[in-house]
Parts: C-alpha cells; structure tokens; sequence
C-alpha cells in the first residue's frame, strides 16, 4: 500500500458536481492499493494512520492522534500512488491492484477505521472525482511499505 496522509481543516470529495464526502478536522486519506497488498499489511496501515501523533497539543508539539482532537477522516482511492515514471513520459502502473482486489481493500479500509473512529468519509472508488481540502500546516505524509 501507499498512502499520503494530509492534516486538513477540512476536506471534500465530488463526483458530477455533487458533494459525495466532506470532513472538518482531521485527515485526507489517498490510498493505493498494490498487487501484493493484504488484508494483514492493510491492518498495519489503518493502526499507524490511527495511532500517528500529527495534532498539535497545547504547547503546539505534535503529541495528539485523530481521537485525542476527535478528528474526521475522509479516504479516497488513489491507484496512481503506483505511478513508475522510469521510463519515458508517460507513467506505468503495472504494480497498482487490480479493480477488484483494489476495491475489496478499500472498503476493508474503510470499514475498520469506521470501527474504531467513527465518523469517515468515502469518495467513490474508480470514479472521477474532485477533491478539494485546505491544509493544515502544511502538513502531509508519505507512508509505503518501506516506511511503516
């Protein structure tokens, strides 16, 4: 998996014109899903998103989670995380998942920070969306399966 984390104000998602998904603050999620990617390294990824202290506490550190500032989580698919641009111009993406396998983690996703978080937006898998967000910070993370 792939994921870029963006610490918002807030965020939304719309597909023909028609707001699908908004948060206030908390967490954009981008998530691509790769050929090799599981359930169990999925639960590896939804813990640290969970559990990574990227609020700022009253001191301005960054020491509070998304439950310590009842932060709102809003998820969308992104399979061009897998863009390889190593050869040529144009990007390949031989390692994103297939629809299918990639939409079955996505809700898996989706579901299980559900549980333990309560309120997550969606966008719509494989749609055309527009995503807008206004950054808090900025601040945004990187995660892959080198780095968690």
């Amino acid at each position: 998996m792939r994921v870029v984390i963006q610490r918002v104000l807030e965020a939304k998602v719309m597909v023909e014109d028609k707001c699908i998904g908004s948060i206030g603050k908390g967490l954009l999620i981008l998530l691509g899903v790769g050929i090799e990617d599981t359930k169990e390294i999925a639960d590896r990824y939804i813990d640290k998103i969970i559990k990574m202290r990227i609020f700022a506490d009253e001191n301005g550190k960054t020491n509070l989670a998304l439950q310590d500032v009842q932060g709102e989580v809003l998820v969308v698919s992104q399979f061009t995380l897998y863009a390889d641009c190593r050869k040529g111009n144009r990007p390949d993406f031989i390692n994103a998942a297939g629809a299918v396998k990639a939409k079955e983690l996505y809700e898996y996703v989706l579901v299980n920070i559900r549980e333990r978080l309560g309120k997550v937006e969606a966008g719509e898998f494989g749609g055309d969306m527009k995503v807008s967000l206004i950054n808090d910070g900025p601040f945004t993370i990187t995660l892959d399966e080198r780095l968690i």
